[in-house]
């Protein structure tokens, strides 16, 4: 009986270890997420895109100042929405759709924006990549319900 109590609360400790570590290492990934300055974000996703694209030179500066401003357009998304949240009221049904509407205005202007700069294969690889991430959010999203029984 004693060994089988030991070997319970040996089992129990273990295991709650193990769980303190994962979230240990989520929040590590978490601050370091948030530690990178907008261009250095820019920056890594410029260089991810130049050799998953294989973009020449001149490719790679007209994504560069694509990036830029896609990061002071969110930014400034970002900031007006912080505003709102701090005045504590809640947007209509209205302020969301007119909200979506925008944010697909963008994302269409983007992709013609990047459609104009990469040729025929490059434009339907980086598609390709954008659903994959797409689909990786989307599976994070889940994992994260799911952790948080929403």
């Amino acid at each position: 009986m004693k060994k089988l109590f030991i070997a319970a609360l040996l089992f129990v400790g273990v295991a709650s270890f193990a769980q303190d570590a994962d979230q240990d290492a989520t929040q590590d990934h978490k601050e370091h997420r948030e530690r990178m300055t907008p261009e250095q974000r820019n920056e890594k996703q410029l260089k991810k895109l130049t050799s998953e694209l294989s973009l020449d030179a001149n490719q790679q500066a007209q994504v560069k100042q694509l990036l830029a401003e896609r990061s002071a357009k969110a930014e400034k998304f970002r900031e007006s929405r912080e505003a709102n949240k701090d005045s504590n009221v809640k947007p209509t049904a209205a302020e969301k759709e007119a909200f979506k509407k925008q944010m697909m205005a963008e994302k269409e202007a983007n992709d013609a924006k990047m459609k104009a700069i990469l040729n025929a294969d490059q434009y339907t690889k980086w598609k390709a990549i954008q659903a994959e991430n797409k689909e990786k959010a989307k599976e994070k999203m889940r994992e994260y319900k799911k952790e948080n029984n929403m």
